[in-house]
C-alpha cells in the first residue's frame, strides 16, 4: 500500500483512483499487486492460508464449534472481509470505478458497475485460489511473510521513492497531479 501512496501522494481513495486515469497501478507495480493480493488472502484466512492448529480446526474449523445464528454471523463476517479486501484491491491497483479504456463502448458502462465488476472478479480469484492451491503450514507462511514479502516490499518501496525522486515525478501536495 505504501508504494501506491508514494506514487499518488495522498491517502484519499478518490485521489488514488484518479491517479490511475492513464495506467492502472497493477501494471507498473505488478509485484506489489501480487504481494498485496496474497497478503489479502492470508489476512482473510482463506485457503491456502487457513492455518489449522487445533484438533477441531483439522476436522472442519468453525463448523464444529458454531451452529445456527453464530455460524451464520461468522460466515457472513468472513465473506464481508473478502468483499472489503476485493474492494481495496480494485481501488488500489485496478483503477476503482474507471473503465479499462477511455473509448466509447467502455465509457457507456456506469462507473459503479465497473467497480462492482472488478470486486466480483477479485472475489472469483479468491474462490479460485481456494480450490486450486494446497494449504500452507504455519512455518511456511511465516517464512513467506518475514523472509520474502517484507524485504521485497521494503526494497520496492525504496526503489519507488528513488524512482520518483530521480525522475521528478513526485506528486504535488494536495491532490493528483
Amino acid at each position: 500500500i505504501v508504494s501506491v501512496l508514494l506514487a499518488v501522494g495522498s491517502l484519499n481513495l478518490n485521489d488514488i483512483v484518479l491517479a490511475q486515469r492513464h495506467v492502472w497501478f497493477c501494471l507498473p507495480m505488478f509485484p506489489m499487486f501480487i504481494v498485496f493480493f496474497i497478503s489479502a488472502l492470508a489476512e482473510t484466512n482463506r485457503a491456502p492460508f487457513d492455518l489449522p492448529e487445533g484438533e477441531s480446526e483439522l476436522v472442519a474449523g468453525f463448523f464444529v464449534e458454531y451452529s445456527s445464528l453464530a455460524f451464520g454471523l461468522f460466515f457472513l463476517g468472513e465473506y464481508a472481509n473478502m468483499i472489503l479486501m476485493s474492494a481495496m484491491v480494485s481501488i488500489l491497483f485496478l483503477g476503482g470505478w474507471m473503465p479499462p479504456l477511455g473509448i466509447a463502448p467502455f465509457t457507456w458502462v456506469p462507473a459503479p458497475l465497473w467497480l462492482i465488476c472488478k470486486i466480483l472478479f477479485c472475489l472469483f480469484v479468491f474462490i479460485w485460489v481456494r480450490a486450486t492451491f494446497p494449504r500452507y503450514r504455519y512455518d511456511q507462511l511465516m517464512r513467506l511473510g518475514w523472509k520474502v514479502f517484507l524485504p521485497f516490499s521494503l526494497l520496492w518501496m525504496i526503489g519507488t521513492a528513488g524512482f520518483l525522486m530521480a525522475t521528478g515525478l513526485l506528486p504535488q501536495a494536495g491532490g493528483v497531479n
